[in-house]
């Protein structure tokens, strides 16, 4: 390598490394960016993109009925396309077409600014760790010696089994748990909460539920799987209540952690928790000045969008501007058909945290669209804080509500007061439509005297 010197490294060419590589590019800083795997992470290969491509393939194949075995074919060939075959060849060719030096291989952390890349050895002012995050196997005892899948390898599988157990019942196992069951799978989803999404609003994991159930899914909630051991089909889990569950494959869809392993924190005195490494509103390291880390190796709102965010803040403080995050109105969304889309606290969460609460909700199905589309539900709840006439939450189950959200999103992070939101004007007829009487009925409710 003729340059080894550069002014920031960026550990990881995942999505928050390519933002904060790009952005430190265009200020014509020097840029190297180190990458084991796939230059892009693993949203457009074996995550974001090849999952909602089955979502909307499963979508599409209701609309126009045909054998299931050749509609999943389609399906899947249709996924390796948007997924580019799982070859990162032209997305790495466009990080170097920008100006950075890619470097293939293992880097780790060798003391400040320092850092190790098989026999080479890259300096650099700043170094940014971008690592990512991995999907992690349950501990169910035996399930290392059962045909499993994580999502990461279902994305990637041609396979259609005929049974399928999930374990998870957050947005990756709902997702996947349609996908199957639209074509054709028999899928048990296992949940060890009481509800789907459990850490949304209640009424939107019974309606999570209620959309799954029509398709086909079994559900088996407020159970734990406590052993899984190889019998035909494939696969026999044993669950808390002490029934058994027979399926093919089982798809272990329960959470990922952070990689931060092997990366040599310890060579700067860092020790991640659990969750992450914990950083400052700017993206820094705890502890360090010239350490900072993104994506969903901090453990912060683990989404594509969450990490793009974080690497433009970062490229803004290495720059010397004063950006700091604000993870007040980060969107999570379930892109189910219909999708679940939500934003801030929950009412609950807000109690906790001492606001004094107000909440309201409208039923899609009853806006002019919902009359005209018949959609089967649909719903919008708001959480308000009374004492400062503000959105603090939202959360929706319908049609385009993954759309929809942003709206509520930037309510929320500019604390637009609910006068003003109740006066908004929304186009006719659309489904936004359904967020001005749950708008009115919470300004009145904050208006009023106490």
């Amino acid at each position: 390598m003729a340059d080894k010197r550069f002014d920031v490294v960026v550990l990881g060419a995942g999505s928050a490394g390519e933002v904060v590589a790009g952005a430190l590019l265009e200020a014509g800083r020097r840029v190297a960016v180190v990458e084991r795997a796939l230059v892009g992470g693993e949203c457009p290969y074996v995550a974001c993109m090849p999952s909602k491509a089955m979502l909307r393939s499963a979508w599409t194949e209701r609309m126009r009925p045909r054998p299931i075995a050749e509609a999943f074919a389609a399906a899947v060939s249709r996924r390796d396309t948007v997924a580019a075959g799982r070859d990162d060849a032209e997305q790495a060719a466009d990080l170097e077409r920008s100006g950075a030096v890619l470097v293939r291989g293992e880097g780790r952390l060798a003391g400040p600014g320092r850092v190790e890349v098989g026999e080479r050895t890259l300096m650099a002012a700043d170094v940014v760790v971008a690592t990512g995050s991995t999907a992690v196997m349950p501990p169910v005892e035996g399930i290392d010696s059962v045909p499993v899948w994580t999502s990461d390898q279902a994305l990637s599988s041609p396979d259609r089994p005929a049974s399928l157990a999930i374990l998870g019942g957050s947005a990756v196992g709902c997702e996947l748990a349609q996908v199957y069951a639209r074509f054709g799978v028999r899928v048990t989803l296992i949940e060890m909460a009481e509800r789907l999404v459990a850490r949304e609003e209640p009424e939107l994991g019974e309606m999570m539920a209620a959309t799954l159930r029509g398709d086909g899914v079994e559900m088996r909630l407020g159970v734990r799987a406590e052993r899984a051991s190889a019998e035909a089909p494939g696969v026999a889990i044993l669950l808390s209540d002490g029934t058994r569950v027979l399926a093919e494959r089982l798809l272990a869809a329960s959470g990922r952690r952070p990689n931060v392993d092997g990366i040599g924190l310890d060579s700067l005195g860092v020790k991640a928790a659990k969750a992450g490494l914990e950083v400052t509103r700017q993206g820094r390291v705890r502890g360090q000045d010239h350490l900072w880390a993104i994506g969903d190796v901090t453990g912060i709102a683990p989404f594509t969008h969450t990490a793009n965010y974080q690497g433009r803040v970062v490229a803004g403080a290495v720059l010397g501007a004063a950006t700091r995050a604000d993870y007040r109105a980060i969107p999570r969304c379930v892109f189910t058909d219909p999708p679940l889309a939500a934003v801030g606290q929950t009412a609950a969460q807000a109690r906790e945290a001492g606001i004094d609460v107000l909440t309201a909700g409208f039923d899609l199905t009853e806006t002019a669209r919902g009359y005209v589309d018949q959609p089967p539900r649909g719903r919008v709840l708001l959480v308000a804080d009374r004492r400062a006439r503000i959105l603090v939450g939202a959360a929706m189950v319908g049609p385009n509500v993954d759309e929809i959200i942003t709206e509520v999103s930037l309510a929320i992070r500019a604390r637009i007061t609910l006068a003003v939101l109740a006066d908004v004007v929304h186009p006719f007829p659309t489904y936004s439509e359904g967020l001005e009487p749950a708008l009115r009925e919470l300004a009145a409710k904050a208006a009023a005297k106490r």
